[in-house]
């Protein structure tokens, strides 16, 4: 069994990665949650990521080690945390809008990059125009309106309407490619009514860090071979 175990800031992606595990193929693969949901409250008071927040990230993502075999960060807007722990982490460490972003710019062209949360534009710009250096694709960030409002008044009904409306919006702007880069706006692609699905995180972090635990464990046999 591959147990993979997954930091959220809000409680609600625990049952979109559960679902998403469902629909993904993935087989002997088990997921562990745990919601901080004050790591994302504490980076919208400050406007953004600070030391200390990417600090405490930190100490709860090596905290999740002890008994995963891949850990994977949910929240775009601390995502950069989870690059800054793997080097010494002692399991892969994956932040999961980073296989969206390599999956989003594979084939180039222009990708519209969908955010709900202020805060989490700037990282995740970072991350999509890193991952398009390969690519040559042209990145251009969306920030939803009114879409968080909803979101956190309570109205998930309206939150993915408006970003399935934004999709839609990009794809009849000539965006080969729509990424939904928060994991809690992946309902929306069901939702989607113009050009190719959006593209959402969930699924595609959950194969990665998969494949990450699977590599990893082949590593370790190899040295006991040894």
């Amino acid at each position: 069994m591959t147990r993979i175990a997954c930091l959220h800031t809000v409680a609600s992606n625990v049952p979109v990665f559960d679902a998403a595990l469902r629909d993904s193929g993935l087989v002997g693969v088990e997921l562990s949650h745990t919601v901080r949901a004050d790591l994302l409250a504490a980076a919208e008071k400050a406007g953004g990521m600070t030391p200390a927040i990417a600090l405490q990230t930190g100490e709860a993502l090596r905290a999740l080690c002890a008994d995963a075999d891949a850990v994977l960060l949910t929240c775009s807007t601390v995502g950069p945390a989870a690059e800054e722990v793997a080097p010494t982490a002692s399991v892969p460490m994956l932040r999961v809008d980073a296989a969206l972003a390599r999956e989003a710019v594979s084939n180039g062209g222009k990708v519209v990059v969908l955010c709900a949360v202020q805060t989490t534009v700037e990282p995740t710009r970072r991350l999509f125009e890193k991952a398009a250096q390969a690519t040559g694709a042209k990145i251009e960030m969306r920030l939803v309106a009114d879409a968080w409002d909803a979101f956190k008044g309570g109205d998930p009904s309206r939150y993915l309407s408006l970003i399935a409306r934004a999709a839609d919006e990009a794809s009849g702007d000539g965006g080969a490619c729509v990424a939904l880069a928060q994991a809690s706006m992946a309902g929306a692609a069901r939702l989607s009514t113009v050009g190719r699905p959006p593209l959402n995180s969930p699924m595609a972090g959950l194969k990665a860090a998969a494949e990450a635990a699977a590599k990893g464990a082949a590593v370790q046999a190899g040295l006991r071979v040894r």
